[in-house]
């Protein structure tokens, strides 16, 4: 894969650096809700995923147990998700978006597929095709290789 990289006219680490420019400059023109990363990382998880437990979330997500805990009440005091009872553990609560938590994410993924169409349209034909190919390619890539 680097040789590949290689013959392609970068280095790895030039990719990267161009990737963590366009993901920084899409965050910075969402101005939707003022969320934390983590807590649109997490509520994202949660529009897309439905209902979770709390260390199932914090597993996904790749943060602590307490520190989910602490997500979860700030952005349910915010009235973006709620605890609910699980169906299949009267004990066992689960994790849900709200609709207020669905509008907001929906607004922010709005906003960032706007500054990217901005961006993408000062591509030359050539540059904007091959983004629209790589993009999704990449995310495949991912999610065949995320564990559930």
């Amino acid at each position: 894969m680097h040789n590949e990289v290689m013959e392609l006219g970068g280095s790895g680490e030039e990719l990267v650096v161009a990737f963590e420019q366009v993901v920084r400059y899409v965050r910075q023109v969402s101005t939707a809700g003022g969320l934390s990363t983590a807590a649109s990382s997490a509520l994202g998880r949660l529009g897309r995923e439905g209902p979770q437990r709390l260390t199932e979330l914090a597993r996904a997500e790749g943060v602590s147990q307490p520190g989910m805990t602490q997500l979860v009440t700030r952005m349910e005091r915010d009235g973006l998700v709620r605890r609910i009872a699980s169906t299949d553990d009267r004990r066992g609560v689960l994790v849900e978006s709200t609709d207020a938590g669905v509008e907001l994410v929906s607004r922010r993924r709005a906003e960032r597929a706007e500054a990217l169409r901005q961006l993408m349209g000062r591509l030359d034909p050539q540059e904007r095709s091959a983004v629209v190919i790589a993009l999704p390619a990449l995310a495949r890539v991912i999610q065949a290789e995320v564990p559930r």
